[in-house]
């Protein structure tokens, strides 16, 4: 029975819609936040001077900025995240979840089919 559910979602087109598209966003926008973060410590590590050097006549150095760049940047890419997510991902793993319990049958007359369990 399990067996035949897997099947069937991974048959379904909005299944393998939504591993595809989820995946490769996913991965663009880890490559985004990872270039911020080792680009920011790359430059604390190999230009110490330019990380240090001062803004203006204030005390406050260039690091500082950066640093708080790299951190509201963060935010923003999971904040992006969560809006793709709650818009298209979460109508996606619902067809999903509709197509599969389509092909389930009542287990008695009168009878709701039992919930069918689905692994992310």
């Amino acid at each position: 029975m399990e067996q035949d559910v897997v099947r069937r979602v991974k048959s379904d087109p909005n299944y393998q819609k939504l591993v595809k598209t989820r995946s490769a966003y996913g991965w663009k926008l880890t490559w985004a936040v990872m270039i911020a973060y080792y680009g920011f410590t790359a430059l604390n590590a190999f230009d110490k001077e330019f990380m240090a050097a001062k803004i203006g006549d204030g005390v406050m150095s260039r690091g500082v900025p950066l640093g708080l760049f790299v951190i509201l940047f963060t935010v923003a890419v999971t904040a992006i995240y969560v809006r793709r997510a709650n818009r298209e991902f979460d109508a996606l793993t619902d067809a999903i979840h509709r197509n599969a319990a389509a092909g389930q049958q009542p287990t008695a007359p009168g009878q709701a089919p039992e919930p069918t369990k689905v692994r992310a």
